[in-house]
């Protein structure tokens, strides 16, 4: 039996025109495959945390997420949000995941276009499921050959008072946030490391962190007007993009530097992200 057209299948049909024909306007695959993909967006969040130390007060993490080296993404690609995120003088880096796609074969070429960000300063790294697909091992590595910390399950005070966790790959579950976050002293602000965004909910529910990192979704890598994305991954569809408060915790997603096939972006840049944590106004 043919389908029946509902008002809202029609409005869907209508709006999905739109996007066509504006995406026809913005030079169609050209724009989306050639330029959006390559015109990185520097995001700064300013988050309010409840009991951060007075000094802490202004503390900066800068936050790559989703590199995916592989033959989409070139390690050019993965220089030039290097460069950025070094020309914000953070005073930590943090990269949630997902350094390749296809094959653990281009993690050391990732690793090298990541390397000056140890040569800078404090690096912090989760792992994602991409690098489960490929080899979690052989990803360590090479992230660990070049200066690069992998918290896998872990935990590291970076500024009195100030922790940062990480949990293994959620999806292929390796997340042991108990683990994680044991040796953690009580009272602490602690950030945590999450490729899965979706994660929070279990996160915000046990209390001790004050803030999560998360990447993965790639912010469904393309928004429609009026729609928003039409596709989004496993444990990345409740938390997309951008800053959220999940019940007493902060939730930020970063849309990510690469991305997966189709290799198209559009309303939805890559992303490196300044995060600065202040004391909230009372």
């Amino acid at each position: 039996m043919a389908h029946r057209i509902t008002r809202r299948r029609f409005l869907k049909w209508m709006l999905g025109s739109t996007a066509a024909a504006g995406l026809s306007a913005l030079g169609g695959v050209g724009y989306v495959t050639l330029v959006e993909p390559h015109w990185l967006a520097l995001n700064q969040v300013s988050v309010p945390l409840p009991g951060l130390p007075a000094n802490l007060d202004g503390f900066t993490i800068a936050q790559l997420s989703d590199l995916h080296r592989g033959l989409d993404v070139t390690q050019e690609d993965v220089a030039r949000a290097v460069e950025l995120a070094l020309r914000l003088r953070a005073d930590l880096v943090v990269l949630t995941g997902d350094y390749v796609t296809g094959s653990a074969e281009h993690a050391p070429s990732c690793a090298e276009a990541l390397s000056p960000l140890a040569a800078a300063g404090n690096v912090l790294a989760c792992l994602g499921n991409h690098d489960h697909w490929t080899d979690a091992d052989v990803i360590t590595g090479a992230l660990t050959e070049v200066g690069l910390t992998v918290l896998r399950n872990a935990a590291r005070e970076v500024a009195d008072g100030l922790w940062v966790a990480a949990v293994d790959d959620v999806w292929e579950r390796h997340a042991d946030l108990e683990k994680a976050l044991k040796g953690v002293p009580t009272g602490a602000t602690v950030v945590l490391l999450a490729h899965e965004p979706d994660y929070a909910d279990e996160v915000a529910a046990d209390g001790r962190v004050s803030l999560q990192l998360s990447g993965h979704s790639h912010g469904g890598q393309v928004r429609l007007p009026f729609i928003g994305p039409p596709f989004l991954p496993y444990l990345g569809r409740k938390y997309p993009a951008g800053l959220y408060r999940v019940g007493e915790m902060w939730l930020y997603v970063n849309r990510g530097v690469g991305l997966v096939r189709p290799a198209v972006r559009f309303n939805c840049r890559p992303e490196v992200t300044l995060l600065r944590l202040r004391q909230p106004v009372i």
